[in-house]
């Protein structure tokens, strides 16, 4: 393992053990449930926004494997301050890199902590737990009024 992968993995550990963003709020402005059948990853992420409409915070719980928590820790801190319709460009983008089986990188600025993930693209078992959040997040952005 290299250097760089090697510290991408301990990222992910650590905002597995150090969840930011966990713990629901009252009052969201959307909310969405998924859940990963295949290795049981269960998430439920709230979208709560300023009043101007762009978002204040994604406040989110769950259970699972290190990737779907780390993954959800992640989003959590990239989403203050994007409107819901930059919120859905960044999920997009996720996506395309996330299931380009490591065809395509991460930007970091762009990603930050979430640019880990770009090595979790080669195990296509692993992509749908680094996807759960995301997708509870594009459903929630669907749901807002």
């Amino acid at each position: 393992m290299s250097g760089l992968e090697s510290l991408y993995q301990e990222l992910i550990l650590d905002h597995a053990r150090q969840r930011h963003g966990f713990g629901l709020l009252d009052a969201p402005a959307a909310e969405s449930h998924q859940l990963n059948p295949t290795c049981g990853d269960e998430v439920t992420l709230q979208l709560h926004l300023e009043s101007d409409g762009s978002l204040r915070a994604i406040a989110w719980e769950g259970h699972g494997c290190s990737i779907s928590q780390a993954s959800s820790s992640c989003l959590s801190d990239l989403a203050p301050g994007l409107t819901p319709g930059e919120l859905q460009t960044l999920i997009d983008e996720f996506r395309t890199v996330i299931r380009s089986r490591g065809t395509l990188q991460f930007d970091e600025k762009r990603f930050g902590d979430a640019a880990a993930f770009g090595g979790v693209s080669r195990y296509i078992a692993r992509v749908k737990c680094a996807m759960l959040p995301w997708v509870a997040a594009e459903e929630a952005v669907s749901r807002l009024p």
